[in-house]
């Protein structure tokens, strides 16, 4: 590590402490109070010394959607640096969505100066007034684990240190820290402390052998046992260990409902897949196994088995962060669902010993259900062919078509993933539970950021493209040269509305309406066009018979360095 020079700014210290503390990457949307780490980037570069990389973004929910799609992409952290609170309030949205998937992501913004004259940091513009909060930290409260408020004399590297750690530490997710324009700029002779020798937050805990054995033991004796999981795959290497647990002890796996699944936790066209939320099978379950889920089954649409035996396995098992959660459960085992998924295949193996017709018979039941399943997925497939508009079915089948090993699919309520064919660890993520539109543009871009050998393509309905920033992100995958391919769902109307709408009132005077109010978004903009503004590849798509042939040009355009965008004019 480089030494600083004799008097420098505390600003250098804190890139410095990024940097040694696991953040090789900042995405940055600037503001007054980034005077002292503008001035200590070029202070460091100067001086030969190594700071984080700085992208910058041109909109908060963009920056930190893509600091979410990086570490999905890559498990490690990713900060994110906006503009006192009006930069915090744009990056709100993506915060939620991070703290309801737990996603380490060290939030930083600064904090407009407090002194009025006195300090080469002081007030010298008229919103250091209008900016200013009593508590800028409680615009975030409820969704960061810490926050906090770097003061005058502390060490950047432990307060970078602290964030981080708890950040990583599970259940993960975000941190929070204000920084001062007037702390950044005073000067130092300290240089940061030495890197430290070990992983960032706490050692993973293990889950209950007791716990995990008697989980096992429900299985064995199950007729037709379900696992539902909403994001175990996070981890890469527990594709395969699910995937051998339910193959070999015939356990059925589902998603949850909508959005589904976060990530790939089995290959969706595995015979053990039983789908999304397939609740006639889960009231049929006599043992069902929440792992990683924080809502595993719909109460209003699904009833268990009076004597079904529920579990719930997560880092917390609880999940204390939501305000009510009544899901029932006779075993509830906390720690790291990795080790849990080691420890109960060797559980079952132990359980399952002498009972291998009872597994063959599940595994058959399970392979009939598969052939059921597949023969009505591959109807709906063909209906959809040749169609205009295009059905969100013929969007999963050209990707199937045309992916490889090395693509990345993310979803943001675009395409059904039961009819998509991804079998890597890392090829599919998803939005969180918090809801949050607008995850996909930027989220796909830190994917690409992370993973630059990747293939990625966005599928987004429109609504939720129109809240992500699309010029502000086109114009950075141009910027930062990460091309990928976007496919708006174009059907003109809130859809997810539309149909909770008939869900809650199916024979209502609303249901009867041509027209419902507040669903239509009228004549959308020509979205292809945007992607051409900023100097991307766009198509517009009008039948099924031309997306394939789009989405080929459109991913050679991504292999050429272009981003693409097709504007799919899709369904209901």
């Amino acid at each position: 590590m480089s030494k600083n020079p004799q008097l420098h700014s505390v600003a250098m210290n804190f890139l410095q402490a990024l940097l040694d503390r696991g953040i090789d990457r900042v995405f940055a949307n600037a503001g007054t109070d980034f005077a002292p780490i503008i001035e200590g980037l070029v202070e460091a570069q100067k001086a030969g010394i190594k700071t984080p990389e700085f992208v910058t973004v041109p909109h908060e929910n963009v920056a930190i959607s893509m600091a979410h799609g990086y570490f999905l992409a890559t498990g490690k952290p990713a900060a994110v640096m906006v503009h006192v609170t009006v930069g915090t309030a744009n990056a709100l949205c993506g915060l939620m969505n991070a703290s309801r998937d737990n996603a380490p992501i060290l939030l930083m913004a600064g904090r407009t100066p407090s002194t009025e004259q006195g300090h080469i940091g002081s007030r010298n513009a008229s919103i250091h007034w209008g900016q200013d909060s009593f508590d800028q930290g409680g615009t975030v409260r409820e969704y960061v684990k810490w926050d906090y408020e770097l003061r005058p004399g502390q060490p950047p590297e432990e307060i970078v240190g602290r964030a981080l750690d708890i950040a990583m530490t599970e259940p993960r997710g975000p941190v929070y820290l204000c920084m001062p324009r007037e702390v950044l700029g005073d000067l130092t002779e300290s240089n940061p402390a030495t890197p430290r020798n070990r992983e960032l937050g706490a050692s993973i805990s293990a889950p209950s052998t007791k716990g995990i054995k008697q989980a096992a033991q429900y299985i064995a004796e199950a007729e037709f046992p379900v696992i539902i999981t909403s994001c175990s795959g996070r981890d890469p290497a527990n594709l395969a260990k699910l995937t051998r647990i339910a193959e070999t002890f015939g356990v059925g796996v589902a998603a949850p409902g909508e959005p589904g699944a976060r990530e790939l936790n089995i290959p969706l066209q595995h015979p053990m897949f039983l789908g999304i939320h397939p609740g006639e099978l889960l009231e049929k379950a006599d043992v069902l196994l929440s792992l990683d889920c924080e809502v595993p089954w719909w109460p209003s649409a699904v009833t268990p088995r009076k004597d079904a035996k529920l579990i719930q396995v997560a880092p917390d098992p609880f999940f204390n962060n939501y305000p009510v959660r009544g899901f029932e459960m006779d075993l509830a085992i906390g720690g790291s669902t990795s080790i849990a998924l080691c420890k109960l295949e060797d559980a079952l193996e132990e359980a399952c010993a002498g009972a291998a017709e009872k597994q063959k018979q599940r595994i058959e039941h399970l392979t009939a259900l598969d052939k059921d399943k597949k023969a009505a997925l591959a109807e709906v497939t063909a209906a959809a062919a040749g169609t205009s508009p295009v059905n969100p079915v013929w969007v999963a089948e050209c990707i199937n078509k045309l992916k490889d090993d090395n693509t990345v699919v993310v979803n943001e309520l675009g395409v059904p993933l039961q009819f998509l064919d991804l079998d890597q660890p890392r090829s599919y993520l998803s939005s969180s539970l918090a809801g949050g539109l607008g995850f996909g543009l930027g989220a796909s871009l830190g994917v690409k950021m992370g993973a630059p050998d990747k293939d990625v393509i966005l599928v987004v309905g429109d609504g939720s493209y129109m809240f992500g920033c699309p010029t502000a992100a086109h114009h950075t995958a141009k910027m930062h040269g990460v091309p990928t391919t976007t496919i708006v769902m174009n059907n003109a109307r809130w859809h997810a509305v539309h149909r909770s709408t008939l869900g809650m009132y199916p024979d209502g005077l609303a249901s009867k309406e041509d027209i419902m109010p507040l669903v239509s978004l009228g004549d959308t903009p020509e979205f292809d066009q945007i992607m051409a503004a900023c100097g991307g590849h766009g198509e517009k798509v009008e039948h099924a018979d031309q997306l394939e042939a789009a989405l080929q040009r459109c991913l050679e355009a991504n292999r050429n360095g272009q981003a693409a965008l097709i504007n799919l004019v899709a369904s209901h």
